[in-house]
């Protein structure tokens, strides 16, 4: 899938030709759109995967408008598998340092696979949250990691979840009433008086207005508490968004 701006004219049947940069001489790279999806959204077949590896650029959130001196800088250190199409933000914390730190607390560390959606940034623009179209991401939550989330909360310790979507991805797996393995697409919309199943604690970066995130984490703290922490991040010039500061929620 690809996100086309101002792409009226590329069509199912339309080919793309990309040439290189004469700096960086090659074969020319061709996209060739097979479907026409709602939002802006075309389905597409490359040529050469690599060729557009080498091609192409970081895709970054529409606020964030300087370009990035090292791809790297929005990726999570922990990152494997290719389909995200944002950094899971509140990961960016998180140094291979900082996690063996953790680790030397005692603090037994889970990975799932989450592939960050393209609507993850659109607001919400209906008057009732409800009727909002919440948007689908693909996660994996392997047998093993739902084994230890069930005996961690047997033995009455904390889970805590970084990141929002994650804690989508969680939740979803624990509709049963217990963490049982999930692959699929998450289309949970988690908003004021959800009972959360599986999450005692968040770390989550500051986000935007009017968002399905803020609405996310309004629910897993109260939403009074939620404007008073952020109303003080303001004061005290916290950073907000994708490269911002982070807090937890207890």
């Amino acid at each position: 899938e690809t996100l086309v701006g101002r792409g009226r004219k590329a069509k199912p049947g339309t080919k793309l030709s990309i040439i290189p940069e004469p700096s960086d001489p090659g074969q020319e790279l061709i996209i060739e759109i097979l479907e026409q999806r709602a939002g802006g959204i075309r389905l597409v077949r490359v040529s050469d995967e690599a060729l557009l590896e080498r091609m192409g650029k970081t895709p970054l959130p529409p606020y964030i408008h300087a370009p990035l001196s090292d791809p790297e800088r929005y990726q999570t250190v922990y990152a494997r598998v290719k389909g995200s199409v944002a950094a899971p933000t509140a990961g960016l914390h998180f140094t291979p340092r900082l996690l063996a730190e953790i680790q030397q607390k005692g603090v037994n560390l889970a990975f799932v696979t989450l592939h960050i959606g393209l609507d993850t940034f659109r607001p919400v623009r209906v008057g009732d949250p409800s009727h909002h179209p919440i948007h689908k991401e693909y996660g994996e939550l392997n047998p093993e990691v739902a084994d230890l989330l069930t005996k961690t909360k047997r033995a009455g310790k904390r889970i805590i979840v970084v990141g929002t979507s994650t804690l989508r991805l969680v939740e979803a797996a624990s509709q049963s009433g217990r963490v049982q393995p999930f692959s699929g697409w998450v289309d949970l919309f988690i908003l004021p008086g959800y009972q959360f199943r599986t999450a005692d604690a968040l770390v989550t970066n500051f986000h935007l207005p009017k968002s399905t995130l803020l609405m996310l984490v309004s629910a897993f703290a109260d939403r009074e508490f939620i404007l008073r922490a952020y109303q003080e991040a303001r004061d005290l010039r916290y950073r907000f968004y994708s490269f911002g500061d982070a807090m937890l929620i207890l």
